[in-house]
């Protein structure tokens, strides 16, 4: 009997082990679809590097303090020409209603 026993719980272990295998290959090619499908998502929405963000961000940063600096030469020329610095108002116009 007890050799029939070990046979009966030795062929429960393979079948454990082969289970727990086959757990594994699935959970690997869950994972595998899971990543590729992600990866195209990504891809589609068109997002932008870190890279390539902060590069852009150091453009604008150097954009507005290019800008800036103008502000103040243009202002220093209006001052020494003795021109009023321009002021744009959209709303200066006024119709009588």
């Amino acid at each position: 009997m007890t050799q029939t026993s070990n046979r009966f719980f030795d062929e429960i272990g393979r079948l454990m082990n082969d289970a727990a295998g086959a757990a594994q290959g699935v959970k690997r090619e869950v994972d595998s679809v899971v990543r590729n499908q992600a990866e195209r998502i990504l891809r589609d929405l068109d997002l932008v590097k870190r890279e390539e963000f902060d590069a852009v961000k150091d453009m604008a940063r150097l954009a507005r303090e290019e800008n800036e600096a103008l502000k103040g030469r243009i202002a220093a020329l209006e001052a020494k020409l003795g021109i009023s610095p321009a002021v744009t108002d959209a709303g200066s116009t006024k119709t009588d209603g």
